[in-house]
């Protein structure tokens, strides 16, 4: 949607999303503070599937705190070499880390004017920083906000062919218990993602 100048309007729906792929990035780029977990035991699920999956995040949050949840962060993502999942489109995508994939992404992101920050020295790719990414982009957080085809140009090139596969393992996870429920989040989330594409390009043609 457009308003008369030609500039894209963000929707509260489009918030909604952007607010949900900025959730998923802060609990999956980095361990979360005590802050962020205090307001993941205050958030509200209502009776849809991810609404279903954020009631039960609440549910193992008020039994977490910061120290136990950063002891599960490193047994699942960094480990003694690795952790129990390389959380990146590069693995997902080709078995390997810092392939095409991650070039392309750096490709793109300067064509969006995105820049890694300086303190983040894991690949571009990593699934937390491609969820900030796709926050960013609805909301204009790097320029203007884009529009849904744009949108989901990027979503279709750098997180729709992995992101659901990661979020299954992360749900299935020997190491998972706080992130149990944050993988049934984000599966569910990269579902209604695909169709909500999908549907505009229908509706587009």
């Amino acid at each position: 949607m457009t308003d008369r100048t030609g500039k894209v309007e963000v929707t509260e729906e489009d918030r909604l999303r952007a607010d949900l792929y900025d959730f998923l990035g802060a609990l999956l780029a980095r361990p979360p503070s005590q802050d962020m977990i205090e307001k993941t035991r205050a958030l509200e699920g209502d009776d849809s599937l991810i609404g279903e999956a954020v009631t039960a995040l609440t549910r193992v949050a008020t039994s977490q705190s910061a120290a136990g949840v950063e002891r599960e962060f490193n047994r699942l993502f960094i480990g003694v070499g690795r952790g129990e999942l390389l959380p990146f489109a590069s693995f997902y995508m080709t078995g390997f880390l810092n392939e095409k994939p991650l070039a392309v992404l750096r490709r793109d992101m300067a064509r969006l004017g995105i820049e890694r920050a300086p303190d983040v020295f894991e690949p571009e790719d990593n699934i937390g920083s491609l969820c900030e990414m796709m926050a960013g982009l609805i909301t204009g957080r790097f320029g203007d906000p884009l529009p849904l085809w744009q949108q989901r140009d990027f979503w279709n090139a750098h997180i729709g062919p992995w992101a659901r596969h990661f979020f299954s393992d992360l749900e299935g996870a020997k190491n998972s218990l706080f992130y149990t429920p944050v993988g049934a989040i984000g599966r569910i989330f990269m579902e209604v993602e695909k169709e909500a594409f999908k549907m505009a390009g229908d509706s587009a043609a």
